[in-house]
């Protein structure tokens, strides 16, 4: 059973989708308002973290970062009615696997939620049998500690970021489309999401590439998608 915490202050949006939740079989815990939503994400482990962004309190894109420093790893699908790109933008660089703008579809966040299960689910398997550490050049990439270094120094990444590198090295040298990129990673693909993909491809390109303009490491397949290559030249 999947236990969920919704942090969320309108008691009315909290109760729905709390029901909704329930009815796939999970366990649902509410809070609502910042400091006890806080509290309760770091006393229990929780399967899931649904934040809304704007708390009385504390903010979400507090307890986001409060929760990212902390110790574990849970996902955290953020709510906003916030609808400004640069709010969603603060949000996954916070470490916020995923977002939904409100006015939302509750089927459409059950569907975020089975999404996420299905990505952490899929990746522990898939880790567990196969190599824990990626060396490409001077990139090395570890699974367990979820770790980058770029010629020996961290490169800090956000939760998806990691995941999207983490994916193109496991498949070096595959071409992906944005849409099975949106599958395998984010577990969900919609048309008019691709421009996520985008978005997250070019921010890991300023952290890792020595010249995001040239890129060495994801390289861009024009017309298909993006692929990664482990070998890179004069490293």
């Amino acid at each position: 059973m999947k236990r969920i915490l919704v942090i969320e202050d309108n008691h009315d949006i909290a109760n729905l989708v709390g029901m909704h939740l329930r009815d796939i079989g999970a366990r649902v815990d509410l809070a609502h308002d910042g400091h006890k939503g806080l509290a309760r994400a770091l006393a229990q482990r929780y399967d899931l973290v649904i934040l809304d962004l704007m708390l009385p309190g504390k903010d979400g894109l507090e307890i986001c970062r409060e929760l990212r420093g902390s110790s574990g790893y849970t996902p955290i699908l953020m709510l906003t009615a916030r609808t400004a790109e640069t709010d969603r933008v603060l949000g996954l660089e916070l470490g916020a696997d995923d977002y939904l703008t409100k006015p939302f579809s509750v089927r459409e966040l059950v569907a975020r939620a089975k999404a996420i299960f299905r990505r952490v689910e899929s990746l522990a398997q898939r880790d567990n049998a196969k190599h824990q550490c990626v060396h490409a050049g001077a990139l090395s990439i570890e699974q367990q500690s979820r770790a980058v270094t770029l010629n020996n120094r961290p490169v800090e990444l956000t939760a998806r970021e990691f995941d999207l590198l983490w994916h193109f090295a496991r498949h070096p040298g595959q071409v992906f489309t944005r849409s099975q990129l949106l599958d395998s990673v984010w577990g969900y693909g919609h048309d008019g999401y691709e421009h996520t993909v985008n978005s997250h491809i070019n921010r890991l390109r300023a952290k890792i590439e020595a010249n995001p303009s040239h890129p060495t490491f994801i390289l861009t397949v024009w017309g298909v998608g993006y692929k990664f290559i482990n070998v890179v030249p004069g490293g």
